[in-house]
């Protein structure tokens, strides 16, 4: 098979996926959070929107990433009409964690060997010392509000998800739920919803 006939039945096979996964009403985040994923995922889920109010299941794997990009999804996820399921996987870390708490608890799955990972925003400051301290400011505001959004979707205390996200804090799926990030652990698809 020559490359013009290979890339065309990968493009076929991509389509038909795609496909697939529209008519599921599934979305897939993996991988770091970026600008061009948070389009791409947002885009899919105004447009399953236009079609039905029907559930969406929004399946999340990511080591975190670009936290306005993680932002634009979790809001977008609380702006459209249909009820979303989150199902988180692998691991759900950082901005994933943050996409992941843009459901009420009881609409927060994960699959038996997920792990979670909240901690602080991180930045690379750099320039002119007027310049590292406006982004240090900016930093320590991102870090306020992520921890109200984190104390809120678990029912923790503020100064409790400020001590944890200090540092690296993980989870698995059981301290999760006992912690109050995840709803419930899933083996099979018919279990969510």
């Amino acid at each position: 098979m020559d490359g013009d006939a290979a890339k065309e039945k990968e493009t076929k096979k991509s389509s038909s996926v795609e496909s697939h996964l529209f008519k599921s009403r599934t979305v897939l985040i993996t991988g770091t959070i970026s600008q061009e994923l948070a389009e791409d995922v947002c885009s899919r889920m105004l447009a399953m929107a236009q079609v039905s109010d029907d559930p969406i299941n929004v399946i999340v794997s990511s080591p975190g990433g670009h936290v306005e990009s993680g932002d634009m999804i979790h809001d977008m996820i609380q702006f459209i009409r249909p009820k979303v399921n989150i199902i988180g996987t692998g691991w759900v870390a950082s901005a994933g964690a943050l996409i992941y708490v843009s459901v009420p608890r009881e609409r927060r799955y994960c699959t038996k060997n997920t792990r979670f990972l909240l901690h602080q925003p991180s930045g690379g400051a750099g320039g002119m010392a007027t310049d590292i301290e406006i982004q240090a400011n900016e930093i320590l505001k991102m870090r306020d509000r992520l921890n109200k959004i984190f104390a809120e979707a678990t029912g923790q205390s503020l100064e409790r998800i400020e001590k944890d996200t200090d540092r690296d804090y993980w989870m698995t799926p059981q301290e999760g739920i006992d912690y109050g990030l995840v709803g419930k652990v899933v083996n099979r698809v018919d279990e969510v919803g």
